[in-house]
């Protein structure tokens, strides 16, 4: 007997940016294995390699139940944006679900030491990128009957809401796309067009080994004595949201490990 969230979700295509690792890729599994009878897949990210081999891996697993589209999409650059919409095929098109899961962050410094094609690379991939694949996705949804429907997922983190030492630039961006998230559900509220935040703590991804450009000893030092989320915990709370039932909008959410209570509050075992 199938699940309400596979009911739910049934016959929707959804559209998942930064797919090709971490929590995007888990995320893409996680919707996969909620609802394997029909679902529509949109994978994007720079790494196109990565995503046919994702697209493999699901397929195999969930079967043909689940079809899967992968583009090479870099959403700093908004030209690929619009050429990415205008070129999807016809299969694809009508897309229920954006996550906007696509981020970017590298380096520690502080101001007014942040260099600054990282300033314009964050910014571009974290704020205007999230923006840009908004914008180009709504009108898909606003133009479904009542008004329209559709749900518009963000990643966002607890740096976010809390800033931190040396993560200035980070957490602002995330504070951008806050705001932006909280004026979009209100501006949408007539709609059927849901507006949905998952923000988490610490989660073991590659993003870390990115931040720290490679340095392998400085990433693991963050994790040092502490046992954080994982890419398929927060996926299971990304699908549990678009899996809900039209009107009920989990609009946000805020998880963390257990030894995590903010980002500079974190209990670590000697």
């Amino acid at each position: 007997m199938s699940t309400s969230m596979a009911r739910n979700l049934f016959g929707k295509t959804i559209l998942i940016t930064g797919a090709s690792a971490g929590i995007g890729r888990s995320t893409a599994f996680e919707f996969a294995r909620t609802s394997p009878a029909s679902l529509r897949l949109i994978l994007t990210a720079r790494r196109v390699d990565r995503l046919h081999q994702i697209a493999e891996e699901i397929e195999h697993e969930a079967g043909t139940g689940v079809r899967v589209h992968v583009v090479k999409l870099d959403v700093s650059k908004p030209e690929e944006i619009e050429r990415f919409v205008q070129g999807l095929p016809e299969e694809f098109r009508a897309i229920d679900v954006l996550v906007n899961n696509a981020g970017f962050m590298s380096g520690v410094e502080q101001a007014p030491d942040i260099p600054p094609n990282v300033i314009r690379d964050v910014w571009a991939t974290n704020v205007t990128g999230v923006i840009n694949m908004t914008q180009a996705i709504l009108p898909i949804f606003k133009a479904r009957p009542d008004g329209g429907r559709g749900d518009v997922v963000m990643l966002g983190s607890l740096a976010g809401r809390e800033p931190y030492v040396g993560g200035a630039l980070y957490c602002s961006s995330k504070a951008a796309v806050r705001a932006f998230t909280d004026a979009l559900r209100r501006e949408l509220i007539a709609t059927r067009i849901r507006v949905i935040t998952v923000d988490p703590g610490q989660v073991l991804t590659e993003f870390t080994t990115i931040r720290y450009r490679g340095d392998q000893a400085k990433a693991d030092a963050v994790y040092a004595g502490c046992e954080p989320l994982t890419p398929d915990d927060v996926a299971e709370v990304i699908v549990f949201a678009a899996g809900r039932r039209e009107n009920v909008v989990v609009a946000d959410t805020l998880l963390f490990p257990s030894h995590q209570a903010s980002p500079t509050h974190v209990h670590r075992k000697s």
